[in-house]
């Protein structure tokens, strides 16, 4: 299956790629100081930038990469609310006011988002399409079916159940035990997004240097001392922008998210009656599994873009492809003679605690962690700590006030991932 299941024409890069190529700027070399300094070029460093630059300050981003290359462009398009843990458990921990101070910052990366594109007029296929949350047993499906019923304290999410029955009307399968609609969820074209965000923020003034790693960074005389390979910069403000590829840049950030492989497959094309089958009302989905299964339909409805996690250690998409694809035919056996025209993977960054966080130390301001949904998040975060290092964020986001966890002995190699993985893929396969 291996040797058959790719297309002859298969690229290992991101479908989205197809279209668009992650931004890089040559050789350039890093101004000699700045008003502000941002590592990392994907959402959550370009909108950083953007406020910055817009304030007048005198702004550059730094990358490893190509800007764009991360999971900026490598993800689904998927955008929803963003927050994993709800309103009980929010409240458990951190008490009734805080957690619907957190609940309300994930519509607000929700409606940032749609209106920072439309306000922007990037091209980048924004569509209301909404969400089916698929319950993978019948457990699951219960569990559901009480949490919509009970509604949302916090915010008006117009959530509703489709039982077994009624499923194929969302979705053409019945390897799943009903699911619920989320109406308000959207889908984007993640690279086209990054692009006209880039394309916003050069226009505000920020510069770009791609292809050159911060390698060190330290304090000295009141600002910021920035080391790379083609010369040093001298900022007075740093913002860390580097999710699922934070290093050992920044150590104590390091030991509070845990980089994640996610992997996703874009099948050749498919004939338009079966996209109507298989998604008829163009939802993105997600399942109730611990290790995740998340797809759509590509913007043109042509291809599915079916992801998740199938590796226990990171591998070769040209590996984890197969995988993948398995997977889905389990799902949608009517694609089992499909082949896979593309497969890739990036890193996304999970916290101990499943929220994303934000906030300053050591006078640098951070934004990253966002466990999977970081698509609105990311940029909406990277907005507000913009806006703080330039002076014009006077509330703190709920997510600077809760404690950033780690534990002990964790540097930044998730050692236990694997074992972790299997345990819930077990957990998965009872239904529990």
């Amino acid at each position: 299956m291996a040797d058959s299941v790719f297309t002859d024409d298969f690229s290992p890069q991101p479908y989205w790629w197809s279209g668009i190529q992650p931004f890089d700027c040559g050789g350039a070399v890093p101004p000699d100081k700045a008003d502000v300094a941002v590592i990392g070029a994907g959402y959550t460093g370009l909108h950083a930038a953007l406020e910055t630059a817009r304030a007048g300050l005198s702004t550059v981003v730094f990358d490893a990469e190509a800007a764009g290359f991360g999971c900026s462009t490598r993800n689904g398009g998927q955008v929803s609310t963003c927050i994993k843990p709800g309103f009980a458990e929010l409240s458990r921990r951190y008490g009734d006011a805080a957690a619907r101070a957190i609940l309300r910052e994930g519509q607000a990366s929700l409606d940032h988002l749609q209106h920072f594109i439309r306000d922007e007029g990037i091209d980048c296929d924004l569509r209301p399409v909404g969400r089916f949350h698929a319950a993978h047993s019948a457990r699951a499906y219960d569990r559901l079916a009480v949490d919509i019923a009970a509604g949302n304290p916090v915010l008006e999410t117009d959530a509703y159940v489709v039982p077994r029955a009624d499923q194929r009307s969302e979705l053409g399968t019945d390897a799943y035990c009903g699911g619920a609609v989320f109406p308000r969820h959207v889908s984007i074209d993640p690279a086209r997004y990054h692009a006209g965000l880039l394309h916003v923020a050069r226009r505000a003034g920020a510069e770009i240097v791609t292809r050159c790693p911060v390698q060190a960074m330290q304090q000295s005389g009141g600002a910021h001392l920035l080391t790379t390979p083609r010369g040093a910069t001298r900022a007075q403000k740093v913002i860390v922008a580097t999710n699922g590829y934070t290093t050992g840049l920044t150590p104590w950030l390091a030991r509070r998210v845990i980089p994640i492989g996610s992997y996703i497959i874009a099948t050749e094309e498919l004939p338009a009656d079966l996209m109507a089958e298989l998604m008829p009302n163009d939802r993105i989905v997600s399942d109730t599994r611990r290790v995740v299964y998340y797809y759509r339909a590509s913007p043109d409805r042509r291809r599915i873009l079916f992801g998740g996690r199938v590796s226990l250690g990171e591998t070769d998409p040209c590996r984890s492809g197969p995988r993948l694809h398995a997977e889905m035919v389990r799902l949608f056996p009517q694609l089992a003679r499909t082949r896979i025209s593309h497969s890739w993977s990036g890193t996304v960054a999970y916290t101990f605690d499943e929220l994303m966080h934000c906030g300053e130390r050591d006078g640098v301001h951070y934004a990253l962690g966002y466990c999977g949904s970081g698509v609105g998040m990311a940029g909406y975060l990277g907005m507000r700590m913009g806006r703080q290092a330039a002076g014009l964020e006077r509330d703190a986001s709920a997510l600077e006030d809760v404690d950033f966890p780690t534990r002990p002995l964790y540097s930044g190699n998730p050692w236990f991932l694997a074992p972790s993985v299997g345990v819930y893929r077990i957990l998965d396969r009872l239904g529990i």
